[in-house]
């Protein structure tokens, strides 16, 4: 099939990658180069970067509902378009002018989690199970009628950043199931129940907080659902009154441990954490600026001792 695709994002990498392999894929439009690293720098997209190495023909445009650009896609004769964590609103008149089918996957199990940060908001509210969904475009954001679903179990001591990667490599499944439905000319979409749709709204480095009065269990899946970014970053205060920052990268919940009523956010033997209900063992941690260390590694080199505490609450407003 003659394809477009539309995205920025690493997420639609692997099904880029195999759609070039089955399909010819006659543009690729991704968002414009911006300044990254300490030295800013513009930098392509992943999907940008991905077309200049493979050759395709690549447009970036931080516009793509400029009436000029329109009219340059019209000209594609596609008989699809994918797109994949694009970053840009479609208007009816570019959706029309793509292609007489597009199509985009979205990183939850739709209508939950419809939003910019899907598998994050999915792993913080302690799902254990999520997936990918191919659905048409519709003016009302991801709310599409949906044409293919993949689901996944969440393992606990899994991040959102490994999350991010597992469903990625999930969406070549079902964009084949649907490009297929499309030239069999036996495509079919289910509507979403609005009653059942939740948000995922974008995160901010603000959210990188963790209240450790929750039960275990939930401040385990904040933990990992904003892992790496924004990260939970707490203040490690020694009996001695020194404090630094910490960042906590790994964890895993004890739900029914006894930890003889200690405040909660206090360093319990073990490395284990008091929390309202439980305790929380810590796996993996990183000093900002360091690299991430196995709890093993960082305790031979810092004195982390029960009966110091870790501090965090979400900012004032």
């Amino acid at each position: 099939m003659n394809l477009i695709f539309l995205g920025s994002g690493a997420f639609g990498i692997p099904t880029l990658s195999h759609l070039c392999e089955q399909h010819d894929v006659r543009a690729v439009v991704s968002q414009p180069d911006r300044p990254a690293g300490r030295k800013r720098q513009l930098t392509p997209t992943p999907v940008s970067q991905f077309a200049i190495e493979h050759a395709l023909d690549l447009y970036r445009t931080d516009d793509a509902n400029d009436n000029a650009f329109v009219d340059t896609m019209k000209q594609t004769d596609a008989d699809a378009a994918i797109v994949i964590a694009f970053g840009q609103k479609l208007s009816p008149a570019l959706i029309h002018a793509l292609a007489p089918v597009v199509v985009n996957l979205h990183s939850s199990l739709l209508p939950k989690y419809r939003g910019a940060a899907p598998i994050n908001w999915a792993m913080i509210e302690g799902e254990t199970e999520t997936g990918v969904s191919v659905i048409g475009l519709a003016q009302k954001m991801d709310a599409g009628q949906v044409y293919a679903t993949q689901s996944t179990p969440i393992d606990p001591l899994e991040t959102a950043g490994e999350l991010h990667d597992r469903l990625s490599e999930m969406g070549p499944v079902v964009i084949d199931e649907v490009l297929n439905a499309i030239a069999s000319g036996t495509l079919e979409g289910s509507p979403q129940i609005e009653g059942q749709a939740t948000r995922a709204p974008k995160l901010k480095k603000a959210d990188g907080w963790v209240d450790w009065s929750q039960p275990a269990d939930r401040v385990r899946t904040r933990i990992h659902g904003l892992t790496p970014w924004p990260s939970v970053t707490v203040t490690w205060r020694q009996a001695n009154g020194q404090e630094q920052p910490l960042k906590l990268c790994r964890v895993a919940s004890h739900p029914n441990a006894d930890y003889g009523g200690k405040e909660p956010g206090i360093i319990l033997p073990s490395t284990h954490i008091a929390c309202g209900v439980g305790t929380l063992e810590l796996l993996e941690v990183q000093i900002p600026g360091k690299r991430v260390m196995t709890i093993d590694e960082f305790t031979r080199g810092h004195q982390l001792q029960p009966g110091d505490q870790l501090i965090s609450s979400p900012p004032a407003t």
